[in-house]
Formats: C-alpha cells, sequence, structure tokens
C-alpha cells in the first residue's frame, strides 16, 4: 500500500488489531447487525433470529472483551522482545469504527502501522475485505492518516498449530479415561458459499491446518465441518453442518468439537456450538466437550510479535507442512467477493 512519508521502509509506529465488532449490550445488537446485513440481500426474519441468539447472552459479544484481552498481551509480549509500539483497535462493524480508530492514530502521530486481522483462513470476508475496509477508511479519514499494511496469514505457522494443538489437548483431558480412546475430533470452521469458497483457498487452508494439530496427536481419524451458516435455503454453501455430523455419531461416544476457524469465543461459538451444538449432543447421548479457542494463548501471542518481526527486522517466516509461507502481499486476484455478495459471517 502507498506510503505518505519517506520513513524507512521497516519502520513502523504502531500496531493495529482489525476485527468485525460485537455489540456491547442489547441496545446495540440491531444497529450492528443492521452493519453487517447492509446492502445484503438477507430477510429481516433472519436478522431478527439472530439478534435472539444475542439477546439470550444479554446482548454483549465475547469479541470486544477478547480483543482487550489481546491488545493487552501483545502490548506486553512486544515490550518483552523489545519491540514497544502502541496497539491500536478497529473494528468493521461496531465501535471502535475503524475510520475513528485511523483518526486517532493520526493525531498520536502514527504514520505507518501494520494491522493484523483476528481472521485465521482466506476467504472474501476474512482477508480481502480487511483490505477493502482499511482502504475506505483511509479515505474517509482524509490527509494524514495512517499508511497500514496487513500481516500475512498464520494458518500454517508453528505457534498457531501448538497453541491449538495445547487447546485440543486440554479438551482431550476432560474426556472420561474410559471414553477417551474413541473419542472423536471433529473441527470446525465458519461455513461460507461455494462462490467464495472456490475463489480463495479457504478449504486448502483449513484443511492443512486441521490436518497439522491432528499430527500433534498422532491422529489419523478426524473431520472438519462447517457452523453458523447464513444463506437462503437454495444457495448452496459448505457442509457438513456440525449438528448434522452430531447426529451421525454413535450415542454414548465422547466427542471434542474444535472451533478452529475461529481465534476468540465469538457469539457462533458460544450460541451455535455451546448452545445448539451441545443440546443436539445432549439429545444423542453424547459427551461432547469443546475446545477452548486460542484467544491468549502465550504462543499465540508469540506468532503475531513474529509476524511483526518479520515486517520490521525481515526474520524469515516459519510455517508447516505442505505449503509454506502464505504471501506477504495479496495478489491482486485473490479472495474476491463473489458476484452477488451474500452474508458469509453474518453475526460474530
Amino acid at each position: 500500500m502507498a506510503h505518505e512519508h519517506n520513513a524507512d521502509e521497516h519502520n513502523y509506529d504502531a500496531v493495529l488489531i482489525l476485527s468485525f465488532g460485537g455489540p456491547e449490550q442489547r441496545e446495540d445488537v440491531i444497529p450492528f447487525l443492521e452493519n453487517v446485513l447492509r446492502g445484503r440481500n438477507v430477510p429481516r426474519e433472519r436478522m431478527l433470529e439472530v439478534a435472539e441468539h444475542y439477546y439470550h447472552f444479554g446482548g454483549k459479544s465475547p469479541i470486544n472483551d477478547h480483543n482487550r484481552a489481546l491488545i493487552a498481551g501483545l502490548e506486553t509480549e512486544l515490550a518483552r522482545e523489545g519491540r514497544g509500539m502502541p496497539v491500536y483497535w478497529g473494528n468493521r462493524n461496531w465501535h471502535p469504527y475503524l475510520v475513528d480508530t485511523l483518526r486517532q492514530m493520526r493525531a498520536d502521530g502514527v504514520g505507518r502501522a501494520l494491522a493484523f486481522a483476528t481472521s485465521v483462513f482466506s476467504s472474501y470476508s476474512g482477508c480481502r475485505q480487511y483490505l477493502e475496509d482499511i482502504e475506505r477508511a483511509r479515505s474517509e479519514a482524509g490527509v494524514g492518516a495512517p499508511a497500514i499494511e496487513k500481516l500475512r496469514s498464520f494458518y500454517n505457522h508453528p505457534l498457531f498449530i501448538e497453541a491449538q494443538a495445547d487447546r485440543v489437548r486440554e479438551a482431550l483431558d476432560q474426556i472420561p479415561a474410559n471414553k477417551d480412546a474413541d473419542a472423536r475430533i471433529v473441527y470446525t470452521a465458519h461455513s461460507v458459499p461455494l462462490a467464495m469458497a472456490q475463489s480463495s483457498d479457504y478449504q486448502k487452508q483449513l484443511d492443512e491446518s486441521c490436518r497439522l494439530v491432528s499430527e500433534n496427536f498422532g491422529l489419523s481419524s478426524w473431520q472438519l465441518a462447517y457452523q453458523s451458516r447464513s444463506g437462503p435455503p437454495g444457495q448452496p454453501w459448505l457442509e457438513p453442518d456440525i449438528g448434522d455430523v452430531l447426529r451421525g455419531l454413535e450415542p454414548g461416544g465422547s466427542v471434542v468439537v474444535v472451533p478452529i476457524g475461529f481465534i476468540s469465543d465469538h457469539m457462533e461459538v458460544l450460541y451455535d456450538l455451546d448452545t445448539e451444538a451441545r443440546a443436539i449432543a445432549d439429545e444423542r447421548g453424547l459427551h461432547m466437550v469443546r475446545a477452548a479457542t486460542v484467544g491468549v494463548h502465550p504462543k499465540f501471542l508469540l506468532m503475531i510479535c513474529e509476524l511483526i518481526l518479520e515486517k520490521t527486522v525481515q526474520a524469515e517466516p516459519r510455517a508447516v507442512g505442505k505449503y509454506g509461507p502464505s504471501q506477504d502481499v495479496c495478489r491482486a486476484d485473490c479472495c474476491p467477493a463473489p458476484p452477488r455478495r451474500p452474508s458469509p459471517a453474518m453475526a460474530r
């Protein structure tokens, strides 16, 4: 992205946490969902249905407190690494809005910053749309808005894989000793329209992350399922749905559900997994344990620092598995918007 001053190419003044946003109270829910769905052909009845998910938890999304904890942990880790710099936070759909954060950064004298998007896997909504968000917000903020460079994808970074494997191990430890040998591992990620999946590396990256995490346990048997579909019934989306997978398991067994597609406990984790999926598991007589998201796992915080060091001191990019590190700068044609932009993730 274009720079607006002649500073050293590897000097950055700040880090920006770039996220989806979520309501803080009941009164925020409808305005938030209207922001998410603006310009999309989603029936209002569906929006009101999702609003009930938030009301079930008092109207507050868990993503906000997660981002506050992530910022505090990252500031501490950067200081420990001798790379102390301020960490800002800007959202796509709710306060603090990205444009307001950029104005604050400009007022604080920030000229260039590195952005960490709280989305692991490449798709339009998880990658390119954040680049569009940045350019739109910079344009709205006006002259002197800081230049923002988005950090690369990290789905196969060894520290992400290790942090996720630790969360799976913690979940497996909650399976009774007489049932752990037959425990099923089911990873979940947000379903997206097939058109969006086919124009990105979303599925390929998910499969690779699941395989790499499973290798930590010598597991060859695992399954990837999808959740939180929000499109019209006639539109093809990625399957199978986590509910259908649970219904197909033998009663009396154990299952560990791993929301690998989320780095924090979004509403879709709390409601779609901890509430709806658990109800299905209970009906089936399954002992279900939901693995924690990576959140502020020390290895995950260290990984973000490593991504920053790749840009500031040209540290060697690290990756495990078949594909190597993701490209540092997104290709011009990567993760395009679908011809008709549906809602890939209507309520996080």
